[in-house]
């Protein structure tokens, strides 16, 4: 395993400190920082911080992408088959996998159950998404029905319009479907 760099080794109060602060600096004036860091008790050189804060930016960077992503298939696609949360399933696996490579993390210092018990409830989440879906279905289309009988009861001339309209509605309902 390749040596940790030095500011991964800072106390974790201080490691936060460090994220944000890079961060907050826009990932520059690393003298600066070195300094600023070393009069919070943490020694670290400013070369060696903007190794790590140039690795930070890119994985930072990484995930805006990808949650950009997210959110233009989440806005472009309906999820009817749940396929959105398989693939979050698949890329959360992935993406764990990377960043348990990447970041160089003693896996023996990971608690594996956690991470599957999170990943687990994200897809567990849209069972209830699932079921309330197949209700709204079943009562839209009751209801449909329900209407559909009542236009046979209308006078002759309001039939044509009533169905003309029942169509426009069936359509949009089928193309939610």
């Amino acid at each position: 395993m390749p040596k940790r760099k030095a500011a991964e080794l800072l106390p974790p109060e201080l490691k936060e400190w460090l994220d944000a602060e890079l961060v907050r600096r826009g990932f520059a004036d690393y003298v600066q920082l070195a300094a600023d860091l070393k009069a919070k008790g943490g020694d670290v050189s400013k070369s060696a911080l903007h190794r790590y804060g140039s690795v930070f930016e890119e994985r930072l960077a990484r995930l805006r992408v990808s949650t950009e992503q997210a959110r233009a298939v989440v806005a472009a696609s309906p999820d009817d088959d749940d396929a959105m949360s398989q693939a979050l399933l698949r890329l959360t696996q992935q993406k764990t996998m990377d960043l348990l490579i990447d970041a160089e993390i003693d896996p023996t210092k990971v608690d594996f159950n956690k991470l599957t018990l999170n990943v687990s409830r994200m897809v567990r989440a849209s069972l209830p998404m699932k079921k309330w879906q197949s209700e709204l279905r079943h009562k839209a289309a009751t209801k449909l029905k329900a209407v559909e009988a009542e236009v046979d009861g209308m006078p002759k001339d309001a039939q044509a319009v009533a169905r003309e309209m029942l169509s426009k509605v069936r359509a949009v309902y089928e193309g939610a479907i």
